[in-house]
């Protein structure tokens, strides 16, 4: 299961400390799925399993009295959040910050049936498991953010979590403050190899979309045609504010980009430099071959991960620290 680093301006644990989350995450999938393996397999009656994570620690937050006064809906820059994580010595030696605090997530699926086969023993435990992701992806210890409820529905999403490699980090329509302007992008999949950036083009099925250079496709919907954005000029601004960030920060990493729709045609006469198309003819292919990676995660990845992190715009609320284990129940 690939990980969601950042859900559009969701508050992400990733963004406190990216060298320590994905190896906690990558644990404890590993640990629940043997442990549920083993008690299916023994027989033993599976009403309900959990997992404790290792204790969640974040680092105290240096609040000024108006901070704690008036700490709701707050929308956060990168700096303040580099703030945070970086200067974490400095903030444990001021007597006005929070106390360290500690707290668990658990992971409870529940066994709504008896499944025959190891087959539907792992749908079921990944399709739990996709519901606490999103819990994971967009909550901290302190800071909370409401999901829209679309995303538990999208097949796209709930797929690339599902089928790709753990070691791949998922940004999914991050928004990022470039010179202080919010900048929505698409898709982002931070292999340890390179970076895809993915620009989703999905709207009636069967649609067939006839790319040219110019400013407008035609979209082909039975007998109607209808003009629509050159959805590359959307990538391609993508893959430069993505390039600028790994330019900036000395990342080494190569960048791809991808325009995919699941549910229609693309066709484009001519000659398409460095953009891999991707449709309905080829997209079950195109996701096997991203499943095929065993390269475990690599340095230059997560510090171009990180990159991306320090851009991005959150919004979210705080928590009431001393009741954080009722609100996760």
């Amino acid at each position: 299961m690939a990980q969601l680093v950042k859900l559009q301006d969701y508050i992400s644990r990733y963004e406190k400390d990216l060298t320590r989350y994905p190896t906690q995450f990558i644990r404890l999938k590993q640990n629940q799925w043997e442990r549920v393996k083993y008690q299916w397999q023994s027989g033993e009656i599976i009403e309900r399993w959990e997992q404790e994570l290792d204790t969640e620690v974040e680092e105290p937050k240096k609040s000024s009295i108006f901070q704690k006064l008036f700490s709701f809906n707050k929308v956060k820059d990168d700096k303040s959040d580099s703030e945070n994580v970086d200067s974490s010595n400095e903030l444990l030696l001021n007597e006005d910050e929070i106390p360290e605090e500690s707290s668990t997530l658990m992971f409870e699926p529940n066994i709504v049936y008896a499944p025959k086969t190891i087959e539907e023993l792992k749908r079921m435990f990944i399709d739990q498991f996709f519901h606490f992701q999103m819990k994971w992806a967009s909550s901290t210890l302190r800071e909370k953010s409401y999901v829209d409820p679309k995303y538990m529905r999208d097949t796209l999403l709930r797929a690339m979590l599902q089928t790709l490699p753990d070691t791949y980090l998922l940004f999914y329509f991050p928004i990022l403050r470039v010179k202080k302007a919010p900048i929505e992008l698409d898709i982002m999949i931070m292999t340890p190899t390179e970076c895809i950036c993915v620009t989703l083009l999905e709207q009636e099925d069967q649609a067939v979309y006839v790319g040219t250079s110019e400013r407008f496709w035609v979209k082909k919907v039975g007998k109607v045609d209808k003009k629509v954005l050159n959805p590359l000029i959307q990538l391609n601004r993508m893959e430069k504010v993505v390039e600028q960030l790994f330019m900036q920060n000395g990342i080494e990493l190569p960048i791809r980009r991808v325009l995919l729709t699941r549910n229609g045609y693309i066709d484009y006469p001519g000659t398409m430099y460095g953009i891999q198309l991707v449709d309905k003819r080829n997209f079950p292919e195109w996701m096997q071959n991203l499943q095929k990676s065993v390269s475990p995660m690599k340095h230059m990845q997560i510090r171009a991960a990180q990159t991306i992190l320090k851009t991005v715009q959150t919004t979210s609320f705080n928590r009431d620290i001393w009741n954080t284990e009722k609100i996760e129940d």
